[in-house]
């Protein structure tokens, strides 16, 4: 189901600042084009606008299925929320109240060929299992052949242990798929360090000791929670989340004769795999949350790549 222009139509739903649209324009080149995103967080959609030079719609929830344009690809890192009801019975009425059910009544109506979700990880276990089991269920009910596997990122050229869940659907069963291994790059933490950097993202002296009080607490409780420090020979740093701007305690640099830093907004981009002509035009704050919530663009690139190997295999 090539489109007139020998392309191939996708969308991109829950877009954030759209990694996953960025790693599949990569390795689809001039051969994908995205004609409808919708993304409801008025900071990434700024900085959507700022790197596509398009505004998404808001609220999927509200967009009628009918009125999106047709598509080959649903393109989709969706939130895992609103689960609880999950696995009280079987089927599509289950995830109604979710997001889920957006992309679930999207594809019901339009059967794009290829479906790409990404989510956490502990989306395989949420609910003891019923909530992925529901999910799996509701797209092969849609006629679709469901592949699903747990990549990290580390392992794709990031220096960042980041463990997610991709779920990657055929409406042709006879395509076939498999799940990239990983590349074969060696990467520090200290590729992605810049060399000058303000002041201000050095942690002050109240934070640091506040770090480390906390950190002496947990191991007295005999948990090994608390900070995380890395520097140049690091392998990979610790998971960069959401709320990072608030203490930055899962990923602190050192530095020599300073207590450690947090990390730029640059150097989080560049932990998820983004490139430096990547524009940040939001606050450090919005640009902590923006990349913590995004994805490794390294792995939806392999990702992308085998996509489109079974694609041509089909043609």
């Amino acid at each position: 189901m090539k489109s007139e222009f020998g392309s191939f139509r996708a969308i991109d739903l829950f877009a954030g600042i759209g990694g996953i649209r960025l790693g599949f324009e990569k390795v689809f080149h001039n051969k994908l084009s995205c004609v409808f995103s919708s993304e409801i967080d008025k900071f990434s959609i700024k900085t959507y606008f700022a790197n596509f030079n398009e505004i998404p719609d808001n609220d999927i929830t509200k967009i009628n299925e009918v009125e999106i344009p047709a598509h080959d690809i649903i393109l989709a890192g969706f939130p895992c929320q609103a689960f609880s009801l999950a696995g009280l019975r079987k089927g599509f009425n289950d995830i109604r109240g979710t997001l889920f059910f957006d992309i679930a009544r999207i594809a019901q109506y339009h059967k794009p060929k290829v479906l790409f979700l990404e989510n956490v990880k502990g989306l395989i276990t949420h609910n003891k299992g019923n909530t992925f089991q529901i999910i799996n269920e509701t797209l092969s009910n849609l006629g679709y052949k469901v592949y699903h596997k747990i990549l990290n990122a580390k392992n794709f050229g990031v220096p960042q242990n980041r463990e997610r869940i991709y779920i990657i659907c055929f409406l042709d069963h006879n395509i076939k798929f498999e799940f990239p291994d990983g590349l074969n790059v060696t990467i520090k933490v200290g590729d992605i360090l810049e060399e000058n950097v303000d002041i201000k993202y050095t942690i002050s002296d109240r934070l640091w000791m506040g770090h480390q009080r906390r950190r002496l607490e947990h191991k007295i409780k005999g948990n090994g929670f608390g900070y995380s420090l890395f520097n140049n020979s690091s392998e990979y740093t610790s998971t960069l989340s959401a709320r990072y701007y608030k203490d930055g305690s899962e990923i602190l640099i050192e530095q020599n004769s300073l207590n450690p830093r947090k990390i730029t907004p640059r150097e989080a981009a560049r932990l998820q795999g983004f490139p430096d002509n990547f524009n940040i035009v939001v606050s450090d704050v919005q640009a902590y949350k923006q990349f913590g919530n995004s994805v490794s663009v390294p792995v939806i690139e392999a990702i992308a790549k085998n996509i489109l190997k079974a694609l041509n295999n089909e043609i």
